[in-house]
């Protein structure tokens, strides 16, 4: 009896350990960047280029890969002039775009990245004929024309150039106002990933990663990611990025996945990449 009285004692005090591990785990489910609420149909020309400020440092997630050299995966942007700069590569004659002006080819740069490609920082083996840069406007970013504007307006003044896109209208702002309320409506936050592609893509993964091969995006290919790295270490390499950064390679990997993904997102994303071998 005191035998089978300890053996029960010591699962119940394994399973109040178990439990509480658990709890310690990172259980916030993934969480809508937070946004400013901005009255679109009051704005000033100072308020819309603030906004775009904003939006390039924040949502657009711009400065993960525009940064200064060395750190930088693309373009310095923000310490160059982008209206001098726009006006050269448009008369550039590998430029095969629609864009006429300075405002034309940064929208155009930022909707069809691969319509110009700088020189030597297009995808490895494309001949700098492939951006690895993805489709703002497009998941998992997804700017509005509003906002792209904005991120342009703030591009042209940042040096002293004159702005030429134009506030939004009245009809406009009351546009986006009720598409926000709508998706408002429809979902507070966004539903757990429930396969490792949705997962991948909610994260951006293969914004930054190559998944299928060792090419280097912003960050290094992980087509043999399993052969190199631990689950552990897999495990680490997400929720806490600058502990260990490869060499070569900036500290460019946000650092907050591990507040905003599921256990399970996070465990779907580390078995797939423990079998990438």
């Amino acid at each position: 009896m005191k035998v089978l009285l300890k053996t029960l004692g010591f699962s119940l005090a394994l399973t109040l350990l178990f439990t509480f591990v658990t709890y310690l785990l990172p259980q916030v489910e993934g969480e809508a960047p937070v946004e400013k609420e901005v009255d679109l149909s009051s704005l000033t020309m100072d308020d819309f280029i603030t906004l775009g400020e904003d939006l390039f440092n924040n949502k657009g997630t711009c400065t993960l890969c525009h940064k200064p050299a060395p750190l930088g995966r693309a373009p310095d942007i923000q310490g160059t002039d982008m209206v001098t700069l726009s006006d050269e590569r448009l008369a550039d004659q590998r430029y095969q775009g629609e864009a006429k002006d300075a405002a034309g080819y940064m929208l155009e740069s930022m909707l069809d990245p691969s319509r110009y490609v700088v020189a030597t920082w297009g995808k490895k083996g494309t001949n700098d004929s492939e951006s690895p840069m993805p489709a703002i406007d497009k998941p998992p970013i997804e700017l509005s024309a509003i906002e792209m504007d904005a991120i342009i307006a703030y591009l042209q003044a940042k040096d002293g150039n004159d702005v030429t896109v134009a506030l939004p209208s009245p009809e406009d702002a009351a546009s986006v106002a009720s598409t926000d309320q709508k998706a408002s409506d429809a979902t507070a936050l966004p539903a757990p990933a429930t396969t490792v592609e949705e997962a991948l893509g909610k994260y951006a993964c293969n914004a930054c990663h190559a998944m299928d091969s060792s090419d280097t995006l912003v960050g290094p290919g992980l087509v043999d990611v399993g052969t190199r790295l631990s689950k552990e270490d897999i495990r680490q390499s997400i929720v806490d990025p600058n502990a260990v950064i490869a060499e070569g390679f900036a500290a460019a990997m946000p650092a907050d996945f591990a507040a905003k993904m599921t256990v399970k997102e996070l465990d779907m994303i580390v078995a797939y990449l423990l079998e990438k071998k």
